[in-house]
């Protein structure tokens, strides 16, 4: 027994599975899906790690309840408060070293095309090693010299890194849109009732649109005052108009035949979420009522008394950002979205329409469980070629690492950030999200109007 658990634990460190010794009651796990979840679990570490940085609560916390605190932090000269440890600061240089160590492995696994090759094995293996490359990587950057300097140019690093891993979310959104329309019409040639499915989605996809707009319209503006707030509504309601009636024009669809209400309803539909997110994330506005008393406006009524629970709303709105970025990142990787971006596509006329249309007839590793060892919790299932590609798959990371840092510092208020007040309101995120918003519609009409111009396969949907 003691030798099969010696044997686990070199695997865990050194094979190609992901700590799959341990997991003996856990369903059985395909190779490829093993490897992302453990970068995935460094990534949550690091953010994590991050969370605890930018919260003027744990700091706090920590000054009154650890013994010899402050000898302790002029020890490890960060400080007399460990001030070095902790703020927007630290966080850039944590996750700068969190973007190297993603960084390395995009360089180190390019054009990696076989799961038997030697850097496929450091990709899907070593993993005790790589964690403690990591953290060498997050604590070495507090070591950078002259860090004014660092720290300057480091941010418009962030920032162009952070606005490219939204471009490229919105993009796929795009393409997935194309791509659903493309599929389920195909599918209308051998059955009508694709023509129901395709109608029902669109009405649901509309109403979700409506109601949000409305609902933000009664929740989020006032009878008097909140001009701002009534202008975004009727600009972005404007826009999913706009896009809905350009995507039915004869000259889309004469160029465009795939093109139709779907599409257009999707985007509508995330608009309007961007909408109701970056409203969520504005500021405050207060005023004095007729007693002289402090009154919030423009925000609904129900909503106050959760804003004055900081630390609630930094523990939730971290939780949903991380969880958003996580599945962002994942999504991002997969075969489809990587031939997406690359402008690759399937011949129409080889469209299986399918519910689950994202993946082939038998998913995207279905020869895995022909690979599977007797006893084994993993399924092999990179025998043949790889799944995704790795290089890709590093660099949405390094990305997210930058999207990461911006978010936590709060973009271009960084000096005054802490984790608390993040989330209760902030202008740098309410730009964000606008300006993602108006970036959205604007890919999404430019799939549809670049062909009337310059036709290319690469607009074809």
């Amino acid at each position: 027994m003691s030798a099969q658990c010696c044997a686990g634990q070199l695997a865990c460190c050194c094979g190609s599975a992901g700590c799959s010794f341990c997991c003996g009651c856990c369903p059985k796990i395909r190779q490829s899906r093993s490897t992302r979840f453990m970068y995935a679990l460094y990534f949550i570490l690091v953010v994590v790690l991050c969370y605890v940085m930018m919260s003027n609560t744990v700091a706090n916390e920590m000054r009154e309840h650890i013994p010899f605190f402050e000898d302790i932090c002029k020890g490890i000269k960060a400080g007399d408060t460990c001030e070095k440890l902790v703020g927007y600061s630290a966080v850039y240089r944590v996750c700068f070293g969190m973007a190297c160590f993603f960084f390395l492995f995009c360089l180190l696994t390019l054009k990696v095309n076989n799961s038997k090759s030697c850097r496929a094995y450091i990709h899907n293996g070593f993993w005790f090693f790589k964690l403690l490359l990591l953290g060498a990587m997050c604590s070495g950057a507090f070591f950078i010299p002259d860090q004014e300097t660092f720290l300057n140019a480091w941010r418009y690093v962030g920032a162009v890194g952070g606005f490219l891993f939204l471009g490229i979310q919105l993009l796929l959104l795009v393409e997935f849109a194309h791509k659903w329309n493309k599929n389920w019409t195909a599918g209308t040639a051998i059955n009508k009732l694709w023509y129901a499915s395709l109608s029902l989605v669109t009405l649901i996809t509309y109403s979700i649109a409506t109601g949000g707009l409305i609902l933000m319209a009664v929740f989020y503006t006032q009878k008097d005052g909140c001009m701002d707030n009534k202008i975004l509504l009727g600009v972005n309601g404007g826009l999913c108009l706009l896009i809905s009636v350009v995507a039915i024009s004869p000259p889309v669809q004469d160029r465009q035949p795939h093109s139709g209400l779907l599409q257009s309803g999707l985007i509508s539909c995330y608009v309007t979420y961007l909408t109701f997110s970056a409203l969520s994330s504005k500021p405050v506005e207060v005023v004095l009522d007729e007693h002289g008393k402090n009154v919030t406006i423009c925000v609904p009524d129900f909503g106050q008394d959760l804003y004055r629970d900081k630390n609630l709303v930094a523990r939730l709105g971290t939780a949903l950002s991380c969880g958003c970025i996580l599945y962002s990142c994942l999504t991002s990787t997969t075969r489809w979205s990587s031939d997406a971006l690359q402008g690759r596509y399937g011949a129409p006329e080889l469209e299986v329409a399918r519910c689950c249309f994202c993946f082939g007839p038998g998913g995207e590793d279905a020869e895995g469980q022909q690979n599977v060892k007797e006893g084994s919790r993993v399924i092999y299932d990179e025998k043949k070629s790889t799944v995704y590609n790795y290089a890709y798959f590093h660099f949405v990371f390094f990305l997210a690492s930058l999207y990461v840092m911006m978010t936590l510092t709060d973009w271009f208020n960084y000096e005054s950030a802490n984790i608390e007040t993040l989330f209760s309101g902030s202008w740098s995120i309410f730009w964000v999200k606008m300006a993602s918003c108006w970036i959205c519609v604007l890919l999404y009409l430019g799939t549809l109007v670049a062909p009337l111009c310059r036709p290319s396969p690469h607009f074809s949907v």
